[in-house]
């Protein structure tokens, strides 16, 4: 049997460096927190090789004194917290006093320090826990944090590196990450000599989002701004328009640190659910400010986790924020039928004048050729009440062979002939000033009139495309109505009011559905099985873990089947769900589409209008509650570049 033995503070170091540094963005981390929770107003991050040869951040924080510059890289050393009571109330990013200790047990490290009463600053140097040096220099106010060789002592971990630039990848997200948490603190990042990122420090959250992130994330937000007592949230979610198929571009940031919370990422995910597709996410940056006694922030080394003391409660503040925030707003995504490759490379492109189309071309040339055979100047073009007419008669003239010429008389002297065949006549041809066309933007609901009441009049409805989408125009604007999608939420809305009212009726099913459930679903089942009831369900037990559905709600009759209230169950175990009957609404509802008209379905146009009433009477009829789009829209300007009207 092997001895029990006390490890030295040499593997103890090493041990405890491995719980805090995993990479080299886990070093930038903390030297950056630990810059932020100095106060300081400027930092500039400088990597080499991905971090592992060299990183280099200075600040322009507070310092540290010379007489507590060693006390600094020992391990539980800290200025943070004083006892265990202020674990609950820690507002500052990083509290643990393990940082400076962890990454001098694995690199190479120099300090340069000054603080704003020192006459000089302090320069302090230890490898791999180890002091080698400390000696006055001069030095400006803040701190420089160097950090050499990483791994260079533990090479079994440096194994498990991955390649420079995957590591300086990492870095750099996690640069991204703090800026946007901080947008008051000025943060360069520069990587192998090159600037990769500079913010201004200004304040604005929507500034560093549009130098993080591009113009399109930048120009479709929607703001959110929410306060109560002890917790308020600000910052933007993005439209459904620019969803992507990950999680990374969901962002909140809680008190200023940068976490990851399944509460709050289910909150999201669901209020946005029912205007985007499956399998897509939204684009959100959300900054949530809690009182310190609400919160465990003392979860996990890296500071990722936290807990919160009501989490129900949290949940429900960001559904609603987010829901509101997208409620009210006219969210038709627009279609574009080709971009310019200067376009699709990020550039701006300043839109051309329209030409002139092929038929007023042919009319301005035959008018110059009629008045005067040799043209040396613009001839302004002069409206007429019929412009095919003129032009008709103008080329009809002008083709007619020419009359007898008197003996002696030369027609059309060779020269001139060829004078006229050489001169660039389409080059002289006037350009006339249409009217300046702008692409339009996505609508707002008070801005662009399609919800309005009074606009519904103005709707002229086209036809139908492919016995599944209606076309109607509007405002220069076609907008292509997909049935399915819509008769899906008109039945959702309408069965979810229905729910809510309590006007319902139950069905007998005979013979009844039997359920078999496995633990789990046994007990989210009878968690919310009088929710069940109220609303028409008759489920009784039936022997076992199987259960016997004998009723159902009269508009499901049709659609019940075991597959979809299996399914229906299992929808109930995501979080925040326990003790709120909208869930089971919604599960229900969301059943109830299943008997909307198909695409293929050919529809009069009474049906059809009557449909779209229907639709556009929703206080959200945009996407369907599997979160596809019901109606798009397509510019009459797209269709105008598309047959060259628009160059």
């Amino acid at each position: 049997m092997p001895n029990i033995t006390v490890l030295d503070q040499n593997t103890i170091n090493k041990i405890a460096a491995g719980e805090v540094i995993e990479r080299p963005a886990s070093v930038v981390k903390e030297l950056l927190e630990n810059a932020i929770d100095a106060g300081a107003t400027a930092v500039t991050v400088e990597i080499k090789e991905g971090g592992t040869a060299f990183i280099r951040l200075t600040d322009n924080g507070c310092g540290i004194p010379k007489d507590e510059v060693p006390l600094a890289f020992l391990r539980h050393s800290t200025s943070k917290i004083k006892s265990v009571e202020d674990l609950f109330t820690v507002s500052s990013l990083g509290f643990r006093g393990e940082a400076l200790a962890s990454i001098a047990a694995v690199s190479q490290v120099e300090l340069i320090t000054k603080t704003s009463i020192g006459l000089t600053g302090t320069r302090y140097q230890i490898d791999g826990g180890e002091e080698r040096s400390l000696e006055e220099i001069g030095a400006p106010e803040g701190t420089t944090f160097i950090a050499r060789n990483l791994f260079y002592n533990t090479p079994a971990r440096k194994k498990f590196l991955k390649t420079p630039m995957t590591e300086g990848a990492h870095v750099a997200e996690l640069v991204e990450k703090l800026a946007l948490s901080h947008p008051e603190v000025s943060i360069r990042f520069i990587q192998n000599n090159q600037n990769k990122l500079h913010t201004s420090g200004n304040h604005n959250l929507k500034d560093i989002v549009y130098t993080v992130f591009g113009r399109e994330i930048a120009s479709n937000l929607l703001e959110v701004s929410v306060k109560k007592p002890d917790v308020s949230i600000q910052g933007y979610i993005g439209k459904p328009v620019i969803a992507r198929g990950n999680r990374n571009y969901e962002n909140y940031f809680i008190n200023g640190r940068y976490i990851k919370s399944s509460i709050i990422f289910r909150a999201i995910e669901e209020a946005y659910k029912p205007f985007m597709m499956q399998h897509k996410y939204p684009f959100t940056m959300l900054h949530f400010s809690i009182e310190p006694e609400l919160l465990d922030v003392n979860v996990h080394p890296t500071k990722m986790e936290l807990r919160f003391r009501d989490g129900e409660m949290v949940y429900h503040m960001v559904y609603q924020a987010v829901s509101n925030a997208l409620a009210h707003k006219e969210l038709i995504p627009e279609v574009e039928l080709e971009k310019k490759a200067e376009e699709k490379q990020g550039f701006t492109v300043k839109k051309q004048e329209p030409a002139p189309e092929p038929f007023e071309k042919r009319r301005i040339m035959a008018m110059q050729q009629a008045s005067d055979p040799f043209p040396k100047r613009l001839i302004p073009p002069q409206p007429q009440p019929s412009l095919v007419k003129e032009a008709d008669e103008l080329l009809e003239n002008w083709l007619k062979p020419q009359a007898a010429v008197p003996a002696g008389q030369e027609a059309n002297p060779p020269g001139e002939i060829a004078a006229r065949q050489a001169e660039p006549v389409l080059k002289e041809t006037p350009m006339i000033p249409p009217k300046k066309e702008e692409k339009p933007e996505q609508m707002d609901l008070f801005d662009g009139k399609l919800l309005e009441p009074k606009a519904r009049s103005m709707h002229k409805l086209i036809g139908q495309l492919f016995d599944t989408y209606w076309l109607v125009e509007f405002n220069e604007q076609l907008y292509i109505i997909d049935q399915h999608a819509a008769h899906e939420k008109v039945l959702y809305e309408k069965t979810m009011a229905t729910l809510k009212s309590r006007e319902y009726t139950s069905q007998l099913v005979s013979p009844p559905i039997i359920l078999t459930l496995n633990l789990n679903e046994e007990v989210l089942l009878n968690r919310h099985l009088k929710y069940f009831t109220d609303i028409g369900f008759e489920i009784e037990p039936f022997g076992g873990r199987e259960y016997a559905v004998r009723g159902v709600p009269a508009n499901l009759f049709s659609i019940a089947k075991k597959e979809l209230l299996i399914e229906m169950i299992d929808g109930l175990s995501e979080e925040g769900s326990s003790h709120n009957p909208d869930i089971i609404y919604e599960r229900v509802a969301s059943m109830s589409c299943k008997a909307a008209v198909k695409g293929g379905h050919r529809l009069s146009a009474a049906e059809a209008n009557e449909l779209i009433d229907q639709l556009l009477n929703l206080e959200n009829p945009y996407a369907c509650p599997h979160g596809r789009p019901t109606i798009i829209s397509m510019s009459k300007y797209e269709l105008e570049k598309k047959f060259k009207r628009i160059v």
